[in-house]
């Protein structure tokens, strides 16, 4: 299976390319060869740090490149910052703009006693409806590392609470995203790949 995974320059490239490998898919890593966006089975776009840094995915033409390979219906998995790619935005960069396939935008989390960023192994409560975590057990752990978060709406699949509750997984359609890192979160995280990896378009089953 050819999986495309996008480089920003921003993205925990390693551990993902292992995970995706481990699991027996193909990855190829893309900056800006755009032919790759174009015969591509699967899109995963890992994301770590600055929400400016998205900003590559406009100057390179892979932002429009991987709008109209999801409107092929290629499935698109987003991770951290990846996630929040697709939304309209974040407050952490109100000057860039996100993909704007989730209306929201994402914003820090308040000010609190507990420590921003959120550092740490937190649980899910999985949404029944959600193909991306099928098999997902209530309460199950994945690892995330993030200061700024999306809502919880009528496209999450998965919530978690932190300070506040805030969307750890979202999904409609073929785009899926997950605030957190399923490369770094042991069987449970191999367990969504492996998922993301299987799915197929309603119909086509």
């Amino acid at each position: 299976m050819r999986v495309t995974v996008v480089d920003y320059k921003a993205g925990n490239l390693t551990s993902v390319l292992k995970a995706l490998r481990h699991l027996g898919a193909e990855p190829s890593v893309t900056d800006s060869d755009l032919s790759l966006i174009h015969t591509a089975e699967r899109i995963v776009l890992p994301g770590v740090g600055h929400f400016a840094a998205t900003q590559r995915l406009d100057a390179t033409g892979l932002t429009p490149a991987i709008r109209a390979a999801i409107a092929r219906g290629v499935p698109f998995l987003g991770i951290c910052v990846g996630m929040q790619w697709l939304y309209t935005g974040s407050s952490e960069a109100p000057a860039q703009p996100g993909l704007g396939h989730f209306a929201e935008q994402c914003t820090r989390f308040a000010e609190s006693s507990e420590k921003i960023p959120h550092v740490g192994w937190n649980s899910l409560e999985v949404r029944p409806v959600s193909r991306l975590l099928a098999g997902v057990g209530p309460g199950e752990f994945v690892y995330f590392t993030h200061s700024y978060k999306a809502p919880v709406t009528a496209d999450t699949a998965a919530i978690t609470t932190y300070i506040e509750p805030f969307a750890a997984a979202v999904e409609r359609g073929n785009v899926m995203g997950v605030q957190f890192h399923p490369e770094k979160s042991g069987a449970t995280g191999l367990k969504i790949l492996r998922n993301f990896l299987g799915w197929q378009a309603e119909g086509t089953k």
